[in-house]
């Protein structure tokens, strides 16, 4: 910014109403984060800055769709990275690993299982998978995903819609893979302290 416009930008500023001040340090704080300048980009174009959710939900339940385009999962890191999230170590070596098998063109139905269709003795990932093959809760057998649908969701969703969906992660419920220290885990794409993270979650028996 130079000179003009910061004295410009003062200037503004100390004409403002404090009310009107206020929701102006809430906005200059919020711009630190590159998904809410893209946010205001739209607003000032009269767009539409948060649009109507990508996504329904039933009975606990939440359905959407996504299209892989071929990615590696080094262009993944890449990609996710230069947008502003943040990849765990684990999830990079995950995306880095052989069995790291990315598609092309290829739409997948997404069905999410929110934690509250399960007891606290239930969640686990065995647990978890069984169910969702039975069909239990959707009338409909689901399949094992693509491991790079963790890295498609991490970039369809903001952590504020990942919020809305009343979620903290979405785990996606690939055959798991081994991380650099040979453990098996599943990508996720989740919400919490410090960004926008695309990490992995123990994939093993009993895991929750």
């Amino acid at each position: 910014m130079s000179k003009d416009m910061l004295g410009i930008a003062i200037r503004k500023l100390v004409t403002l109403p404090n009310n009107v001040l206020g929701i102006v340090c809430d906005l200059l704080e919020k711009l630190s984060d590159p998904e809410w300048v893209m946010a205001l980009k739209k607003f000032l174009r009269k767009e539409n800055p948060w649009p109507e959710h990508q996504w329904r939900e039933e009975n606990g339940v939440l359905y959407f769709s996504v299209t892989s385009d071929g990615a590696t999962g080094e262009e993944w890191i890449s990609r996710l990275e230069g947008k502003g999230f943040r990849v765990k170590d684990s999830a990079k070596s995950i995306l880095r690993s052989s069995n790291f098998q990315p598609t092309s063109g290829k739409t997948t139905e997404v069905v999410v299982l929110k934690g509250m269709l399960f007891g606290d003795n239930e969640l686990y990932s065995n647990n978890i998978r069984a169910k969702a093959k039975s069909g239990e809760f959707t009338g409909r057998n689901l399949s094992d995903p693509n491991a790079e649908l963790a890295c498609l969701i991490r970039e369809k969703f903001s952590d504020e819609e990942i919020e809305a969906m009343g979620l903290w992660a979405i785990v996606a419920m690939h055959e798991p893979i081994q991380d650099s220290g040979g453990r098996p885990v599943l990508l996720s794409a989740g919400r919490g302290v410090g960004g926008r993270w695309l990490g992995a979650y123990w994939g093993g028996p009993g895991s929750g």
